[in-house]
């Protein structure tokens, strides 16, 4: 699905929807403050499940995900926009320009090599 994903939408983008259901598990885990054991528990789903999704592994259908969601006392919205093709645009140049794109990378890597999650 990937592949069919990418050519419509770009890499970027496809790799973004690939890893949505994990991102949106972990983020909504952390903002309660719960671990893994703690939403496979609310979601009477094995601790393996949760982490799964959450690594990418596994892909839940979107009823899956809701009831993991609502489990732990959060809602997932969604809503439909014309779509963003601003990630696909620069998919393509950086096709264009390999060299370019690989030195803003490493540029980008080592700034937030410099970066912390909290203020020291």
């Amino acid at each position: 699905m990937l592949e069919g994903l990418e050519r419509v939408a770009g890499p970027t983008t496809a790799r973004d929807i690939e890893s949505l259901a994990g991102n949106l598990l972990r983020r909504a885990r952390k903002a309660r403050g719960l671990d893994l054991s703690e939403v496979a528990a609310a979601a009477q789903v094995p601790v393996e499940t949760v982490a799964a999704i959450e690594d990418g592994e596994v892909q839940p259908s979107l009823p899956e995900l809701l009831l993991i969601l609502i489990s732990i006392g959060k809602e997932l919205r969604i809503r439909i926009e014309d779509f963003d093709d601003h990630d696909k645009v620069l998919d393509e140049r950086a096709a264009r320009f390999p060299e370019r794109q690989r030195a803003m990378e490493e540029h980008r890597d080592r700034l937030l090599d410099n970066v912390t999650e909290e203020p020291r």
